[in-house]
């Protein structure tokens, strides 16, 4: 990755921002907390909000310049040079169903470009932190990607079938079929077992900013690469489909295998 721009103390507080997240997830987990329904019948709860609230509330007396998007609360000042993008509980239905592999994800974009992910897991206490200039480290400690130069030797990660519309079905399930291993249900936990070695793949689509953006220095900073299904760099302004690998062989094999191309499905 190339040298740091973003501003002195960032670092500092994306982790600081993860501390207060946590702070307020923990208590929640597994307590029977009440679910509320968004307009798009996808679930969210007090922890979700309130952890937003507290990571906004530290962004802006550190950084009162700097844009903002957030799942739960909105966009401001996005045209600011700086944004930070916040997903308090990436997986809130495995958050909901006690399952810990959710994540809190924090991103900060110059430019509309990530240069810092975290990817958080408030109840095992795995952070994982990607940074121009310095690399992807689990709790302090550098992580790296492994080889995979062959689809038949890959373990792919994806969140849902669900997620799959139209034409992508049948792209997604020739490169299912052509993986060694498939796995279900793990939110952005699956980016952080690609970045730590464990697996190789991650693709996705219904996807927004908030989803995606903490990811890409994780992932880069582990040796891997982030695009979307046309091949292009995930940023602030990229469409709904990803497409994750620890190693660029594996990637662009799978981008082949989907044979994809973004007009056949809008």
């Amino acid at each position: 990755m190339t040298a740091a721009s973003f501003p002195a103390g960032a670092l500092a507080l994306a982790g600081r921002l993860a501390d207060a997240a946590g702070a307020v997830i923990r208590p929640h987990f597994r307590s029977g907390v009440a679910i509320d329904d968004k307009a798009d019948e996808s679930p969210v709860t007090i922890a979700d909000r309130d952890a937003e609230t507290a990571m906004r509330r530290l962004i802006g007396d550190a950084f009162p310049d700097h844009g903002i998007l957030g799942e739960e609360h909105g966009a401001v000042r996005l045209d600011a040079e700086f944004v930070w993008v916040l997903d308090p509980i990436d997986g809130t239905k495995a958050f909901i169903s006690g399952v810990p592999v959710f994540g809190t994800l924090i991103a900060l974009l110059q430019g509309g470009r990530p240069v810092l992910g975290v990817i958080d897991q408030p109840i095992s206490g795995e952070r994982w932190l990607g940074a121009e200039g310095h690399g992807t480290t689990l709790n302090g400690r550098p992580v790296r990607a492994r080889a995979c130069d062959r689809l038949d030797r890959a373990t792919l990660f994806a969140t849902s079938p669900d997620m799959f519309k139209g034409a992508e079905v049948d792209a997604f399930e020739r490169l299912r079929r052509s993986v060694k291993l498939m796995r279900w249900g793990t939110d952005c936990y699956a980016t952080a077992m690609v970045a730590s070695g464990h697996a190789d793949l991650v693709v996705e689509s219904s996807l927004q900013p908030y989803d995606f953006c903490a990811l890409v220095p994780v992932i880069e900073g582990a040796g891997g690469i982030a695009t979307d299904w046309d091949g292009r760099p995930l940023r602030l302004g990229s469409g709904k489909r990803s497409a994750i690998a620890g190693d660029v062989r594996a990637h662009a094999a799978a981008l082949e295998c989907l044979a994809w191309r973004s007009e056949a499905a809008g």
